[in-house]
């Protein structure tokens, strides 16, 4: 069995896989100061709760976007699992080629989906990951990364309504019916989730016509996907499993390296 964890700014994502398939799987908040031991304890009674021994692991790999979790999380999967872990850009290249003029990489969670998409839907493609932050990706016929973009999620902005406001409720994200409403939950909803569809609507199109592709395929991840995805016509996918079917990937490309 291979474990794969995928550490975002919100959450560390924890699947573990028997091949191809997904036996299992749990979520951690990520929280940077916490000691090895008390994500060791957690990491092992979760996977207990699956009835998953540390024994039944071949191996473990990541991919973070949070440096200061990694070396407790590291020490914790030593101590507690016996596995020393394959590192996402330390040691395997997600392999991803570049087809626009860049100094700088994406981020390996932004790489690993990028992977997956293509190795599941084809190219060319817009990948559209709504987490913590919002970003959109394009990939080219050829399999090559033509350039992305980022924004704010539609969470942290609702978050940043509520606690700059003295008397706006906080609210829920869900697809309202109607722009217009008379009550404050109903506007916050609006204004927020369907002014998200709507930005993500431009994003999309607006990428299509650069890469010169207006019938790419768009894929969409991350927790709003399928709110958001209910509310425009122009998300095809919607994958939760991205990142972790990429890191699998990874991992076999891992092991033909070594050989």
């Amino acid at each position: 069995m291979l474990l794969t964890i995928d550490v975002g700014n919100t959450n560390m994502v924890f699947s573990v896989f028997d091949g191809e398939t997904l036996t299992g799987s749990f979520r951690l908040t990520t929280v940077a100061g916490r000691t090895s031991d008390e994500l060791g304890m957690d990491i092992w009674n979760q996977l207990s709760r699956l009835e998953i021994r540390p024994a039944d692991l071949e191996d473990v790999i990541i991919s973070s976007v949070v440096p200061p979790v990694m070396a407790a999380l590291a020490d914790a999967l030593v101590r507690y699992l016996d596995k020393a872990p394959v590192v996402v850009d330390v040691d395997v290249d997600p392999g991803l080629p570049y087809g626009v003029e860049s100094n700088e990489h994406l981020g390996a969670d932004r790489s690993v989906a990028c992977v997956a998409a293509i190795h599941k839907y084809g190219a060319p493609l817009i990948l559209a990951d709504m987490g913590t932050a919002t970003t959109v990706d394009a990939i080219g016929r050829t399999g090559a990364y033509l350039g992305g973009c980022i924004t704010a999620g539609a969470r942290i902005s609702i978050e940043a309504l509520f606690q700059k406001t003295a008397l706006l409720p906080q609210v829920d994200l869900a697809l309202p019916e109607r722009v217009l409403s008379g009550t404050a939950v109903g506007q916050i909803q609006a204004g927020a989730v369907l002014g998200y569809v709507g930005a993500m609507e431009r994003l999309i199109t607006q990428a299509r016509e650069e890469i010169d592709e207006p019938e790419a395929i768009v894929v969409a991840t991350g927790g709003l996907a399928p709110v958001i995805a209910a509310g425009t016509d122009l998300i095809d996918v919607v994958d939760g499993q991205l990142i972790p079917d990429g890191l699998r990937l990874l991992y076999q490309k891992y092991l033909r390296e070594r050989k």
